[in-house]
């Protein structure tokens, strides 16, 4: 478990984009890497054994939800029949609010130019 920690807290804090706070990754690291991954992908080194497995926190599914929903309901009070706890008691409602900052951070949109490149000449 150590040897993961570490692997994570490497990944997260080499990955995580420039302005993100130490303790919005600490506490991602801490409490949602190992089933969510380092990405927040949902393939934590936990997910192979959750039933359901754990969501992708930067699905579309998951993006499109608004800051209030994720924090009330599925931060806060976690989510049933799921391995997803209620954190409302294990953190503070600072807490849940950066390590919501932190998921959101995760989300890389990539957009595609809406014109192709000119085409390349041969030689």
């Amino acid at each position: 478990m150590v040897s993961y920690l570490a692997m994570v807290l490497v990944t997260v804090a080499s990955g995580a984009p420039a302005g993100v706070a130490e303790q919005e990754r600490v506490i991602y690291v801490e409490r949602c890497a190992v089933c969510h991954g380092p990405q927040g992908l949902g393939d934590g080194p936990e997910a192979p054994f959750l039933s359901p497995r754990p969501t992708s926190l930067i699905s579309a599914g998951t993006s499109v939800k608004s800051d209030a929903e994720l924090l009330a309901i599925i931060i806060a009070n976690g989510k049933p029949r799921t391995a997803m706890p209620a954190w409302k008691d294990l953190l503070s409602d600072e807490q849940r609010r950066d390590v919501l900052a932190y998921i959101r951070t995760l989300v890389r949109f990539q957009p595609r130019p809406l014109t192709p490149p000119p085409p390349q000449e041969q030689h």
